[in-house]
């Protein structure tokens, strides 16, 4: 085993955030040595090489889905205004923008994270794998910047054992497409999410039939909205950064915006309830109509069936070059809403009875909470908030934020009906996580904010990835230089303090603990449809969740000049642009 010298800092993962994190933190320390470790042998995160196959485009068009700093410019690009930006043009984005901002020679390609051990003196050891060989680093600080879409989760089914045929998490559609998508045979997809969409669809204008397998025990089909959405056709893409329709969204840290009393109008009080009641419901009936779900008895299954309001970044958009309705009133794809019992040889055997032949089984079943390596000493899992261990928060006190959450925002008391039928897929699935991420701000670990060594990025699941993705670059690297401490908007109540077994008498500690709480327990009760209960999940909330950084930050959140265009228009990359000077210089003067 061979060892690195001691580095300022490393990075792992080399997706949006990952990217974002070194080239923001480098600028900030410019004299800093910073490494980046990525598994995968491209940069690009979810848009990396391997996970490329044929057709695969982003929910984004041209101008939404790049970094304020580094536009995606049409023509260097290939790419033209009002399309959806092919997977294989995000890459060779990530990859410029690496180049562009000068460093490259950071990124290590296939060198994979196996673990990180906490040391005593605050600084971090990892172990690398590289092909046959294992490498030791020793970091003082560390940004896991791996998302939650890194690792794929893969049910087990009866009989697959004598399936026979190709039996996969559709991440890995690229590796099997050359065998798999052939005209003239039959695949099976199964979930319900966007990527089933986009695996049905890539078999499906490839000329083969499609047998679509949403469970019946499940959350069913996503929200598939078209790009333009009411009557005016506005861009939806834009329609969740606009300042005014962000208000009518319950959001726990939503005040951070600076518009309370329309917010406290809005969510705390009977009219305004109606109201926000008005405005969900148009929404939705406006995707209902626009893409025709009960002109068809077809196309009705894939109809949602819980309210728009109670979902969150599994809103999705209809990115495809031809109609994919007309694929399914034309039997092309032949909808099933089904429990998926067993396998058999090319066969898989439905709880409606219906055996179906088929040549592959590609599953979009969602991901793994864990991050893709171990925390070390044994039990750090705890003490790092993560979903799958024994709660950090005490017990009373996150009772105690349900109540707030409740109290505050009367209209989550009335959750959705659940599907009666609903059963996780197994104890492994994300349903089966006791708690949330415990993260304040969603990035720092409590047990650890003071000591500065140890952040995440990209927990939060949101369409507004990268404005997201650089303002937490920019947190974070302003954290860890110890220029912006962790502090709670949230006072702690003194009941909720003499309630529960607490071991501190720092107030701001235990304001902050109280904000973790209510910020981490909102997206049980906010998003119940979505993945709340896991992590931070949402859309409407992304531009309050960005003010909340900058003011952190001691930035302004007000990026557009004049009442009018802040309320009305809609926020982009382009307001944010320059960001990291603006605080190196407000930083400079104080």
């Amino acid at each position: 085993m061979s060892r690195i010298h001691t580095v300022d800092l490393v990075v792992v993962g080399a997706g949006w955030s990952g990217l974002s994190a070194v080239k923001t933190y480098r600028e900030v320390n410019p004299d800093h040595d910073v490494v980046l470790l990525e598994a995968a042998s491209s940069v690009g995160g979810v848009w990396a090489k391997h996970r490329l196959y044929k057709g695969l485009k982003s929910n984004n068009m041209l101008g939404t889905y790049e970094f304020s700093d580094f536009p995606m410019d049409g023509p260097t690009f290939g790419i033209t205004s009002g399309q959806h930006i092919p997977g294989d043009v995000i890459q060779l984005y990530l990859e410029a923008y690496a180049q562009h901002f000068g460093f490259a020679n950071c990124i290590r390609l296939d060198h994979r994270v196996e673990s990180a051990r906490h040391n005593l003196d605050g600084t971090w050891q990892l172990r690398v794998s590289h092909g046959n060989d294992t490498t030791t680093v020793d970091t003082k600080k560390i940004i896991i910047a791996t998302g939650i879409t890194s690792q794929a989760y893969l049910p087990t089914f009866d009989g697959q054992d004598t399936f026979g045929a190709p039996l996969f998490h559709c991440r890995d559609l690229l590796q099997h497409q050359d065998a798999v998508l052939q005209s003239g045979k039959r695949a099976t997809i199964f979930g319900g999410t966007k990527s089933a969409w986009d695996a049905a669809y890539a078999c499906a204008t490839t000329g083969m039939k499609v047998d679509w397998v949403i469970r019946e025990a499940g959350h069913g089909p996503v929200w598939m909205a078209p790009p333009y959405v009411t009557p005016l056709k506005k861009w939806l893409e834009k329609l969740v950064t606009t300042r005014l329709l962000t208000w009518f969204s319950p959001c726990i840290w939503g005040e951070a915006d600076g518009y309370t009393g329309i917010r406290s109008f809005l969510h705390g009080t009977w009219l305004g309830r109606k109201i926000v009641d008005a405005f969900w419901s148009i929404l939705a009936d406006d995707v209902v109509q626009l893409n025709g779900y009960d002109k068809h008895p077809e196309t009705k299954k894939l109809k949602p069936w819980v309210s728009p309001f109670w979902i969150a970044s599994s809103l999705s958009i209809l990115n495809y070059p031809t109609d994919f309705f007309e694929l399914v009133k034309n039997g092309t794809i032949k909808v099933h809403v089904a429990n998926l019992e067993r396998l058999s040889d090319h066969t898989v055997h439905l709880s409606s009875g219906e055996a179906l032949p088929t040549s592959a089984l590609i599953c979009s079943t969602g991901w793994r909470a864990t991050p893709n390596l171990k925390f070390l000493p044994e039990g750090i899992e705890r003490e790092l908030g993560f979903p799958w261990s024994a709660d950090p928060l005490d017990e009373k006190m996150v009772k105690a934020a349900d109540e707030e959450i409740l109290r505050r925002f009367p209209r989550l008391r009335d959750q959705p009906l659940p599907n009666p039928h609903y059963r996780p897929l197994d104890d492994q699935s994300e349903a089966a996580v006791p708690h949330p991420f415990r993260l304040a701000k969603f990035m720092v670990p409590l047990s650890l904010a003071k000591e500065r060594s140890l952040a995440f990025m990209g927990i939060t699941m949101t369409i507004n990835t990268t404005l997201i993705a650089q303002t937490q670059a920019l947190w974070i690297s302003a954290y860890f230089r110890g220029d912006l401490t962790p502090t709670a908007t949230e006072h702690c109540p003194s009941a909720v303090v003499a309630a529960s077994d607490i071991k501190t008498e720092d107030t701001a500690e235990l304001d902050l603990v109280w904000e973790t709480a209510l910020h981490s327990e909102f997206g049980k009760y906010r998003y119940p449809a979505g993945f709340g209960r896991r992590n931070p999940d949402f859309v409407f909330d992304a531009i309050p969740y960005i003010d909340l950084m900058l003011r952190d930050l001691g930035l302004s959140p007000e990026r557009k000049q004049g009442f009018l265009a802040r309320c009305f228009q809609p926020y982009g990359t382009e307001d944010y642009r320059g960001l990291v000077n603006e605080w190196k210089a407000k930083r400079s003067t104080q």
